[in-house]
């Protein structure tokens, strides 16, 4: 098959190949980033198997998969992101065999590399640089404290602290005032504002009445994703954390000082808004919390032997 005719097009039902229209059928249902991931893996698979005289789809066999995943390492790539790679393949497989367009799935008991993922790796912060972090984002600008708490206490993502507007939170539920926010995978969700962090959200507003909620403290535009790393730049550079801090490792510490704080797993997965309790877990192993360990207890318990 010509490279040509590999290519990922636009919806074009009259030229579209069988390989094309599975593309298609499985992209659409996806959106923004997870889209456009999604489809760079696509076209990565696409032109290996024009490369290799295959049709990305008909005739593709276990042995196909298998050869791909091997030539993925082969290309330097670490086995994290082979596995993650996979992941837009092994969807449009598995979704074009639901629609009846193979007979089989070949890329179902295709072996992926083992990757560890008992604990995450992202670096976050204990709960004294986690205070620190909280008031020095004060101390720069209302915009920097308000999405410093955004981050740190509601355990919001970039994206979503970015997309905050004052709207979201003007609502009271049972007492409570509530931020309302759609989350990863457009999942809606409902969470309260503790004191603390509505007295930062309400400084920062000002007497603005709607509208995007953090601002660029100079041209007053909203922010986006990278006006928020930058962001989270300054204030950790400011508090004087001694190695890189992401919006992540924000949202990271709020989960971790959550379970620290005696939080049980289930009402952290909430916090978290984690559909799989396992992936709450990864961050409670990832604590290296030391004064908690079991050897602490195991000894007492033995200690008089």
């Amino acid at each position: 098959m010509s490279t040509a005719s590999t290519i990922l097009l636009p919806f074009q039902p009259v030229s579209m190949s069988t390989a094309q229209l599975a593309a298609v059928s499985f992209l659409a249902r996806y959106s923004g980033r997870t889209h456009a991931m999604y489809t760079s893996q696509l076209k990565r698979w696409f032109a290996w198997c024009g490369g290799n005289g295959l049709d990305p789809l008909i005739g593709i066999k276990r042995a196909h998969v298998e050869l791909y995943i091997r030539h993925l390492g082969e290309c330097g790539l670490m086995d994290s992101s082979i596995v993650t790679m996979m992941h837009g393949v092994r969807g449009y497989f598995r979704f074009a065999h639901i629609d009846g367009l193979i007979s089989a799935d070949p890329a179902v008991y295709a072996r992926l590399p083992k990757v560890q993922q008992d604990e995450s790796r992202t670096q976050g912060l204990d709960r004294l640089e986690l205070i620190r972090f909280l008031q020095v984002a004060q101390t720069i600008t209302v915009h920097h404290g308000a999405l410093a708490f955004l981050l740190g206490i509601n355990a919001l993502r970039a994206s979503e602290a970015a997309g905050v507007r004052i709207e979201d939170y003007a609502d009271t539920m049972r007492g409570y005032r509530v931020l309302h926010l759609v989350g990863k995978g457009n999942k809606p969700a409902t969470m309260p504002v503790t004191v603390p962090v509505l007295r930062v959200l309400e400084a920062c507003r000002g007497q603005r009445t709607s509208g995007p909620l953090v601002l660029r403290p100079v041209s007053g535009n909203p922010i986006d994703r990278r006006d928020v790393y930058r962001m989270v730049a300054r204030i950790a550079k400011a508090a004087q954390i001694p190695r890189h801090i992401s919006p992540h490792s924000l949202r990271h510490a709020a989960i971790t000082n959550a379970l620290d704080a005696g939080v049980p797993l289930r009402d952290a997965q909430i916090l978290a808004r984690h559909a799989d309790p396992r992936t709450t877990e990864h961050y409670d192993r990832a604590r290296g919390n030391l004064d908690r360990h079991g050897v602490h207890f195991l000894t007492a318990y033995v200690a008089g032997v």
